[in-house]
């Protein structure tokens, strides 16, 4: 294989590590599978791509402005499941409201960033990297805590996994990346061929960028090995039955991931579709319940295997829709939206801070009152038991979650 097809070919890698020959001979040692979190905690993040419209998912059910700005799409109060007086789920979202109920639900409104941007890749870079919005990095929030979590010691990408077939910018690290999968066996078997493991050998006299490149598939190679190796030994069995779509096959796999002991301290899946421009209810309807019974399957398969306070689901969209609908039955890109943080061992149910006030908006927005990144500083910290400020860069005021 000449460099050119090497370098196509290695798209499929995604991890990245200084330290081959140390990462492999790790795979020995019996610490592979602590948890490498202080904390022993895992977080699990749940991406809404489109722009999910909070304001028909947490629904302001007792306020005149939105059934007056939202004539034909509003959700009607007697259909909402309410959490408190003033607010409530959207009637797709029952096992959500379930999951309240258990005390295992924490809902965060008006969560944004100052100056948004209503495109959905820039704002989804933004989320994913954890900048301002005058700022473009290259690295993002999970993958520095990677760095930050492996300095010193072996490199592992795998304490870090989306579930996906390629890899997020949130993921991707300054000096090391995390590793995707969609199925552990899929991507070991991809491995194996000796075209793969030849390549993995060490290339010391190649040019650095290309040596990089070598590196990266050997650490693959070695995570699939390890991954698949884990799997098989301890394959969870679970009695819980998982809704038949992409979520649901996707929160499955991460749940006989962490049961299977990998010492993975956070995993990363996402469910596309919320860009409702036209005819919303009906699509966002159809989402809503995939993402709530999804989220309520995983929740009951982890108290069933007794991880249920061990492991945080944190649920997040690029922005919220505009407060006034559109000519199409849909709603446009807006700002501030709400955070879903489940389970974990947080205390019981609640709705962390007030709804979005609806008479003072920006430009026809919801002004955002909570920073999204105050809600990582807070994980981090709190949760992960990692450096937060070296991680994002500076400090934001933490909120009372854990």
């Amino acid at each position: 294989m000449n460099r050119r097809n090497f370098l196509a070919q290695s798209a499929l890698t995604a991890a990245g590590s200084l330290m081959i020959p140390n990462f492999l001979k790790a795979y020995e040692l019996s610490a592979m599978g602590t948890p490498l979190a202080p904390s022993g905690k895992i977080l699990v993040i749940v991406q809404l791509s489109g722009g999910n419209d909070g304001l028909n998912t947490v629904v302001p059910y007792r306020n005149d402005i939105y059934y007056r700005e939202r004539p034909t799409i509003a959700i009607p109060a007697d259909k909402v499941l309410p959490l408190n007086d003033e607010i409530g789920l959207h009637p797709a979202m029952e096992p959500l409201r379930a999951l309240y109920d258990d005390g295992l639900l924490t809902v965060i409104n008006n969560v944004g960033y100052p100056n948004p941007d209503r495109s959905h890749f820039r704002s989804m870079d933004i989320w994913q990297t954890a900048s301002d919005s005058s700022q473009y990095k290259t690295s993002g929030w999970v993958g520095r805590y990677l760095d930050s979590a492996c300095a010193g010691k072996v490199q592992q990408p795998f304490r870090t996994i989306e579930v996906d077939d390629t890899l997020s910018l949130a993921m991707k690290g300054e000096t090391l990346n995390g590793m995707s999968l969609l199925d552990p066996k899929k991507l070991y078997n991809q491995t194996r061929s000796k075209l793969i493991t030849g390549l993995s050998h060490e290339h010391p006299d190649e040019h650095q960028s290309v040596a990089y490149l070598y590196k990266t598939l050997a650490e693959t190679v070695s995570s699939a090995d390890y991954v698949f190796e884990k799997t098989k030994q301890k394959h969870a069995v679970s009695g819980t039955t998982y809704p038949n779509h992409e979520l649901g096959h996707r929160l499955h796999t991460v749940s006989q991931l962490i049961q299977s002991g990998l010492g993975t301290s956070v995993y990363y899946v996402s469910i596309s579709g919320f860009d409702t421009h036209i005819n919303q209810p009906g699509q966002q309807a159809r989402l809503l319940g995939q993402y709530a019974e999804a989220v309520g399957a995983f929740m009951a398969d982890l108290k069933g295997a007794g991880r249920q306070n061990d492991v945080m689901l944190m649920t997040f969209s690029e922005f919220g829709r505009r407060v006034k609908q559109n000519a199409s039955n849909g709603t446009d890109h807006g700002t501030a939206s709400n955070v879903f943080l489940i389970g974990g061992g947080l205390p019981s149910r609640r709705v962390l801070n007030e709804a979005p006030n609806l008479s003072k908006l920006t430009d026809g927005d919801l002004t955002y009152t909570v920073d999204f990144r105050q809600i990582y500083a807070t994980l981090l910290h709190d949760y992960l038991g990692a450096d937060d400020v070296a991680i994002l860069g500076r400090s934001f005021e933490p909120l009372k979650l854990v």
